[in-house]
Order: C-alpha cells, then structure tokens, then sequence
C-alpha cells in the first residue's frame, strides 16, 4: 500500500532470495540453506542481491526496501554504495510490534504460488480454502512462517537487527510507527503521516 501511495517499487531481500532459488542460481543455492533454518542469509549474498536491484529502471525514483538491511554491516555497506550513486537513505520506518503479535500475524500467512498475493487464515482469509481470490493459484505456508522458525528470527533480529534501530536513529533517519493495533491501512495512514512530519 505505501509503495502504491508513494508509486516506487518494493525491494524486499525475502522475495530477492526466493526469486534466486526459483531460478537455481548460485546465490540462490546458498541463501536457501540459511532461510530454511531461520537464519539470516550471510551480508555478502545478501548486499549483491539488492544493488543488483537497485540498478534497475523502475527503482530510479526510489524505492522502499523491505528485509534489508538486517545489521549494521548490511547499512554501511549499502549507505557506501548508494554514495557513490550520489543517492542515500531518506527514512528508515521502524513499525514497533509487540512478539506475540508478529507470532500471531506470520504464523497465520500464506502466500499464492502463482502471483505472490499474501493471506491471513483469520485476518483476511481466501474465500476458498487454499485457494488465491485474484488467480486461483495454491496458497502455501512458507518454511520462515513457522511458529518454531518465527521465533528464532525474532532473536536473530533482537541480536542483528534491533542496533540498526539506533544506527538510523543517530543519522536522523529514523521514524517510528505503532504497528501493534489497527489495519494495514491504518498502519499506512500513520506511516505516511509520519514521513510527511
């Protein structure tokens, strides 16, 4: 929603690494042995495949990143190589969640194998069990959205990911957002609201 508001495109790393292992290559190959256990896919893999991104036509006016970068190495590296770009990081969106509630909310996911158009089993269900509302496709659980494998990314992130909070906050780059209540329209409304502060 806020990259249709905003008309940039998302870079999300999760969806980078499942395009990569749909196509077999070589990074593909790798980061999968790391996503399959809830971990995160090593920085160098990882950057490649985002300003690999970045250099494509639709991100010249910006883009929204989702997923990266995940600890202070993957932000220096990538604030070094947009400098060179002359380009950088405008705002880094911080949407504070409670544990359960990211719990609740991933382990409730699917996901259609044809188009990619998420669902949630209580908060916006399929009409038909199993089955994508826009292309009919099979919905499936991805192997990260598992109660277990959710967990252990959450402590991944309190080790790697939660400093970033305070990388950001010192370069003045930070806004932080109520996520825990209200939709993902509310949350875009406040998010939006935010930026515009």
């Amino acid at each position: 929603m806020l990259a249709e508001k905003l008309r940039i495109p998302v870079v999300a790393s999760g969806d980078l690494f499942r395009q990569a292992l749909e196509k077999q290559t070589e990074l593909g190959k790798k980061a999968k042995l790391y996503m399959e256990k809830g971990q995160l896919v090593p920085d160098e893999i990882t950057i490649q495949m985002v300003l690999e991104r970045l250099k494509a036509p639709d991100t010249a006016n910006g883009a929204i990143l989702d997923g990266f970068p995940r600890n202070t190495n993957q932000a220096k590296a990538l604030d070094e190589a947009l400098k060179k770009q002359n380009k950088g990081i405008d705002r880094v969106i911080y949407i504070k969640v409670a544990e359960e509630e990211i719990i609740r909310r991933l382990g409730g996911r699917w996901i259609c194998r044809n188009c990619q158009t998420p669902y949630h089993e209580v908060d916006n269900p399929p009409r038909v069990k199993g089955k994508c509302d826009r292309c009919g496709g099979e919905l499936y659980q991805r192997a990260d959205d598992k109660p277990e494998t959710i967990r252990k990314r959450l402590e991944v992130f309190l080790a790697e990911t939660a400093p970033l909070i305070d990388y950001y906050r010192r370069a003045g780059k930070l806004v932080e957002v109520e996520g825990g209540r209200g939709s993902a329209s509310e949350v875009t409304r406040k998010i939006l609201q935010a930026l515009d502060r």
